[in-house]
């Protein structure tokens, strides 16, 4: 009886430190860019998951202030995937990205007069433009790891 208690015991702490390295490299793999997307997920997330409902509007706001913050810090990044495309490719491929998250902030404001307007209605249909854009611009700038 002692033994299993004795294993199970050893099991949770392998569990635990695997679990702490793991979330320990993948910190350290992000860029800066990355580290800017991946804020701006969480935003986008979090911002899809309460703009139907217009008593969390403020929250809302607050999320899509985070996300223009971090798209406009974004730009100022090459994405990582530049140095697969061809040397003299690369200048336009920047200034692709670079006008692509213009875009999205020209969206992202439309979003946030939206919102503090009450069209919640309106602002779900911008949050699933900007989720489609997300699923089409992804592909084409981001380096996919396995």
């Amino acid at each position: 009886m002692r033994l299993r208690f004795r294993h199970l015991g050893t099991l949770v702490v392998l569990a635990l430190t695997l679990t702490r390295t793991a979330a320990a490299q993948s910190d350290e793999d992000k860029t800066p860019l990355g580290m800017r997307m991946t804020a701006m997920n969480a935003a986008l997330r979090q911002i899809t998951a309460q703009v139907a409902d217009p008593s969390k509007n403020a929250s809302t706001l607050e999320q899509v202030v985070i996300f223009q913050t971090n798209a406009t810090e974004a730009m100022t990044f090459k994405p990582e995937k530049m140095a697969q495309v061809a040397e003299g490719e690369q200048e336009k491929f920047v200034t692709d990205f670079q006008e692509g998250i213009k875009g999205l902030l020209v969206t992202v404001d439309s979003l946030k007069v939206a919102v503090e307007a009450g069209r919640n209605e309106d602002a779900a249909n911008i949050v699933e433009a900007m989720k489609a854009y997300q699923r089409e611009k992804h592909p084409v700038f981001r380096v996919r790891k396995p």
